[in-house]
């Protein structure tokens, strides 16, 4: 098999391998990444319809790649929207993706996610899609505990949960003075030094700003 095939070959397996992932950005990488490898060996060989077609999809997976890498952290594109822990539409979202939430949160109760004591859910909002979902229960001594911090397998190349943590004026007109993670996994504590988070000893604090 010649260098050129093997090029040829490689673009079309990252087309689809592209195609099975649930990750938007990693959809779009890959993608574009394979698409390119495409165009060049339709070119080279002079099928210049295909060349022309990967070439448009090269366009159009840089123009999404750009807008994607420039809004994940634009306070514009995403929005973030207080529901009720007993709210219909949380319950529903709750339910379609619990496989995937005992994953992050395993014991977590779908149908009470703050616990008995009360507590606040914020859902993060990207035009009509919901993108992440933050349940905190309250313990009555000002602290917060983060019960649940999951974002959607689409968007998990993104931390859209830095929306929720960076106006902390909900957290402090419900009470909070800290907001506690406890005992998070090893992959999850790069994230929450990105949002603001620190560490003492088996738990991640944040201290909320007044209002």
């Amino acid at each position: 098999m010649s260098w050129l095939e093997v090029v040829g070959w490689a673009g079309s397996l990252l087309v689809v391998v592209s195609l099975t992932q649930a990750r938007v950005l990693r959809f779009r990488v890959l993608n574009l990444v394979g698409a390119l490898l495409a165009t060049f060996y339709n070119a080279w060989v002079g099928i210049w319809a295909f060349a022309f077609m990967n070439a448009a999809i090269t366009v159009i997976d840089a123009y999404w790649l750009v807008r994607l890498l420039r809004e994940r952290h634009d306070e514009r594109a995403y929005e973030v929207v207080e529901v009720g822990p007993q709210d219909a539409y949380l319950r529903h979202l709750l339910a379609v993706h619990a496989a995937d939430i005992v994953r992050f949160a395993p014991g977590l109760d779908l149908a009470d996610p703050v616990g008995p004591d009360g507590g606040t859910v914020l859902l993060v909002v990207r035009g009509d899609e919901t993108v992440g979902v933050v349940a905190v229960a309250g313990t009555g001594d000002g602290d917060g505990r983060v019960r649940l911090d999951w974002v959607t397998p689409r968007f998990r190349d993104f931390t859209p949960g830095e929306f929720v943590y960076r106006d902390s004026g909900v957290f402090a007109a419900h009470g909070y003075r800290r907001l506690v993670f406890p005992g998070p996994a090893a992959e999850q504590h790069a994230y929450l030094e990105r949002v603001g988070f620190q560490q003492q000893g088996t738990d991640w604090v944040r201290s909320v700003d007044r209002v």
